[in-house]
Parts: C-alpha cells; sequence; structure tokens
C-alpha cells in the first residue's frame, strides 16, 4: 500500500528520530494498569525502522510501564504535530528486548549523562525527600528496550473543508486504508 498520507506518515516519524526540534520525537504512550485504568506518559522515540513499522523507546525495567507491558502489552501512542494539526493515534505491540548484546550496543550509544537515567538506586516512581539528592549506581544497569510493533495507525489531519481521517490496519501482513468521517 502506497499513498500520500501514509508516506507522509512515514516522513514525519523518521523525522521525530533524527530532527531534535521535530513534535514527533516525543510521543504519549498509554498502557493499562492495576484495575485496567489506563496511563499514560510520555516517551521519547529513540529509533524508527520504517521497513517493518517498529518503533523503539528506552525506559527503566523497574517502571511501571515494564510491570503493564508484561500484563497486557497491548499498547497506544499518541503524536501530534501542532503547526501541522496532525494527529496519529497507534494500536500495537510492545515487545520487550532480552539479548544483553543488542541492550549493550544501544547503552554505547546513549549519552553518558541520559546515561543516568537508568542508574538511579532507587526505581522510578519511589518517593524522595530531595530531588536534588538522587542516589546512583554504577555497578548494574537497569536500562531495556521496547519495541512497539502497530498494527492499526490512524491519521488525522485537521485541515479546510474538510478534515480527513484515514485508519490503516494490518491484515494478511499488509497495511490497508479505510476513509472515516473525522
Amino acid at each position: 500500500m502506497k499513498d500520500q498520507k501514509w508516506e507522509g506518515i512515514i516522513s514525519e516519524l523518521k523525522a521525530g528520530v533524527t530532527d531534535p526540534s521535530h513534535p514527533f520525537k516525543f510521543s504519549t504512550l498509554a498502557t493499562l494498569g492495576l484495575g485496567n485504568l489506563p496511563r499514560l506518559r510520555t516517551v521519547r522515540i529513540r529509533d524508527f525502522d520504517p521497513q517493518n513499522m517498529r518503533l523503539t523507546f528506552y525506559t527503566d525495567s523497574r517502571s511501571k510501564k515494564i510491570l503493564h507491558i508484561k500484563e497486557n502489552n497491548k499498547v497506544s501512542l499518541l503524536f501530534y504535530h501542532p503547526e501541522k494539526l496532525l494527529q496519529l493515534r497507534m494500536e500495537g505491540l510492545a515487545v520487550r528486548e532480552k539479548d544483553e548484546e543488542i541492550l549493550e550496543g544501544l547503552w554505547d550509544r546513549i549519552e553518558e549523562r541520559s546515561q543516568l537515567d537508568y542508574l538511579t538506586a532507587s526505581a522510578p516512581g519511589t518517593e524522595i525527600q530531595n530531588p536534588d539528592k538522587i542516589e546512583y549506581i554504577k555497578e548494574r544497569t537497569y536500562f531495556s528496550a521496547v519495541y512497539i510493533l502497530p498494527f492499526k495507525i490512524e491519521l488525522v489531519q485537521l485541515k479546510r473543508p474538510n478534515h480527513i481521517r484515514i485508519r490503516y490496519s494490518k491484515r494478511e501482513g499488509d497495511w490497508k486504508s479505510d476513509y472515516l468521517v473525522p
């Protein structure tokens, strides 16, 4: 399936990884938490593989999102480009990277100051007395990479005279599109 809007999606997702000021650099990730309550948080998209439509983000392996993904790996991502009035919603499966060699290669590409995010002595969400007194460890990393493999992508383009809404669904190994009422 090749159409102009699909190619635009690919282009915007690529730009989100390569252009530090692009709004698709960050996405809102939704998981289901305790009691089936939706939990939302912002994640930085670190890589995008257009061949497989696979997105990657990094997180601390002790974070609640990892627990939620273990319990139910169906997740959603939301992207919004305010200048283009473009919204992308994705539904997909979250898969955690387990290969230590791959994780080590990804780790080596992270700036040293950003590596500290995965070296805190306490897990994310732990109460602390002072944000300036976070304790770090060096002997162990809690770095984790998560891949999102979408099976549905919905584009909403706000424009006049008519907004455009297209649902792309992965069916029988290929992406199919359907126009929807905006």
